[in-house]
């Protein structure tokens, strides 16, 4: 499977999230404060990108993360809107390169590269010893 023959540059998606007193850094380590967390922008980015492909991908195929080179620009507080952005930048055999983002209701507040690869899930079982 070559995701070249499916996937374009420039195919997006946008996700928008009310962040919860849950994705905050101080719900997961105490004496924190209560601000959106790092890795809870990173899931919305990776599930962006996700996004962006998941109707165009052939049935039995999957794409998982494999990359992220994310910063963190500002902090957002609960009950703030967040939007998330992805877009394709690249295409390789396996491997869509994505440019992702994230704004609040004032500023961006993350941007960066995420890289998902392409994956069959049956075979990705089998190989775990899960299936």
């Amino acid at each position: 499977m070559d995701a070249r023959d499916f996937i374009k540059i420039g195919m997006s998606a946008e996700r928008m999230l009310v962040v919860p007193p849950e994705r905050t850094v101080g719900h997961f380590v105490p004496h924190m404060p209560m601000v959106y967390a790092t890795p809870m922008m990173i899931l919305e980015m990776e599930m962006a990108s996700g996004d962006a492909i998941r109707d165009h991908l052939q049935p039995g195929w999957v794409t998982v993360g494999t990359e992220v080179d994310i910063r963190h620009l500002a902090a957002t507080a609960v009950g703030a809107t967040v939007r998330t952005t992805a877009k394709v930048i690249a295409v390789e055999r396996r491997v869509i390169r994505f440019e992702v983002e994230a704004f609040d209701d004032k500023r961006r507040i993350g941007e960066g590269r995420h890289a998902r690869g392409l994956v069959n899930v049956e075979a990705f079982t089998k190989r775990l010893g899960a299936g």
